[in-house]
């Protein structure tokens, strides 16, 4: 039961980072003031969201290790789900590398729990 806890609040966490992240995107590149301000009530309301997650999230694990998990992976799916799959933004192989090597990060830090 810990371990699915864990599972879903970092799921959350990392799936409202996307939404937040996404939002504002939305918000920059609105024409008008009502979708620049719908979009930063979703993109703001989804990062407190998310941030009620994580301190949650707190109550199960360690700091370094919540935060390596949710900082890490949320950069890794706002790159790869938000910028690229949403956006169409292009990814460099320059950048596809250090994608892999902060998942390699988030990796050695999980195994030095």
């Amino acid at each position: 039961m810990r371990a699915l806890t864990i599972g879903g609040l970092t799921l959350a966490n990392l799936a409202l980072t996307v939404v937040s992240n996404s939002g504002l995107k939305l918000s920059a590149a609105s024409r008008g003031w009502q979708g620049f301000l719908w979009w930063q009530i979703v993109g703001n309301l989804s990062g407190f969201l998310g941030v009620l997650a994580f301190t949650f999230l707190l109550r199960f694990i360690s700091l370094h290790l919540a935060y390596a998990l949710t900082a890490g992976l949320g950069f890794l799916c706002v790159q790869i789900i938000a910028a690229r799959l949403i956006f169409q933004e292009p990814i460099s192989t320059v950048q596809w590398l250090g994608t892999l090597l902060t998942a390699a990060g988030i990796i050695l830090i999980s195994w030095g729990k």
